[in-house]
């Protein structure tokens, strides 16, 4: 009876794990090596405290002491495996776990960069750039022409007007034209996001393309009147949040860099 059940068991790859650890730290011990990780589980109350504020949050209710102490028993036995695995180098050369901390450290990076402040000068930067954004009230004149759902070649196009080339243009149901529009009248008939993109487009000359509930334009901005942009003290947090969103990308490719000039990269090309 014994015999078959030996034979199952020593093919199970959990008991080479703990037979290689079990070698392993014999080995260690016998030859005075220095173990990899401390031996002792020392668990504080705040940890106590997190675990029954993870249960309480997920079941809407504070763990009994026998919930409690099956969550202590559980967070022990994770943490024995997880230095047991360590000691025998499971984490090396490992691409799931080379996933994982990446992922882990792009999200504190990120997460460092999302929480910085901009100063006063780059806030007003960013005010100054972006007036006819914040303009309370706005009318603009505009062309528009219509290049079609999904344009391969929309930049050639949108070349070719400002070159004042002929080019095929699909109609449209939409005027080509708007003098003096206001945005929300804009918004009404290509939709809100083109009528924001209108704000941000260069003055005088073909641009984009630019979306809208139609498909994709090339437009030419004539002229932005702004009736009032309110004062920077008066719209601090949603400068603030647009420099956020504008420099995001940039400062996050800035702390990559940062990172990376610390280290030296050799590449051994075949």
């Amino acid at each position: 009876m014994m015999r078959p059940f030996l034979s199952s068991a020593l093919r199970e790859p959990l008991v080479h794990f703990l037979a290689a650890g079990a070698v392993l730290f014999m080995l260690m011990t016998a030859f005075g090596g220095e173990d990899a990780m401390d031996r002792t589980i020392t668990i504080d109350e705040p940890q106590v405290t997190n675990l029954a504020n993870q249960w309480e949050q997920t079941w809407r209710r504070p763990p009994t002491p026998q919930e409690l102490d099956n969550l202590i028993r559980d967070h022990i036995k994770e943490e024995i495996y997880f230095r047991e695995g360590m000691r025998l180098g499971l984490d090396i050369d490992d691409p799931i776990i080379r996933r994982r901390l990446r992922t882990k450290m792009e999200f504190l990076a990120t997460a460092e960069v999302e929480n910085r402040e901009p100063s006063d000068a780059e806030l007003q930067l960013q005010y100054d750039r972006n007036k006819r954004r914040y303009a309370a009230k706005a009318d603009v004149s505009f062309d528009q022409k219509f290049l079609g759902e999904d344009p391969e070649d929309a930049q050639s196009t949108i070349a070719a007007l400002n070159q004042n080339r002929p080019v095929s243009i699909q109609p449209l149901s939409v005027p080509a034209s708007m003098d003096k529009a206001a945005f929300d009248v804009i918004g009404r008939d290509f939709g809100d996001l083109f009528a924001n993109a209108l704000r941000e487009q260069p003055m005088g000359i073909w641009s984009g393309p630019v979306r809208s509930g139609f498909g994709w334009h090339a437009v030419r901005v004539r002229d932005v009147s702004i009736a009032a942009v309110p004062p920077l003290r008066d719209i601090r947090q949603r400068v603030s949040n647009d420099w956020r969103a504008d420099t995001r990308a940039a400062r996050e490719a800035a702390a990559y860099q940062a990172l990376l000039d610390g280290y030296t990269i050799r590449i051994a090309r075949p």
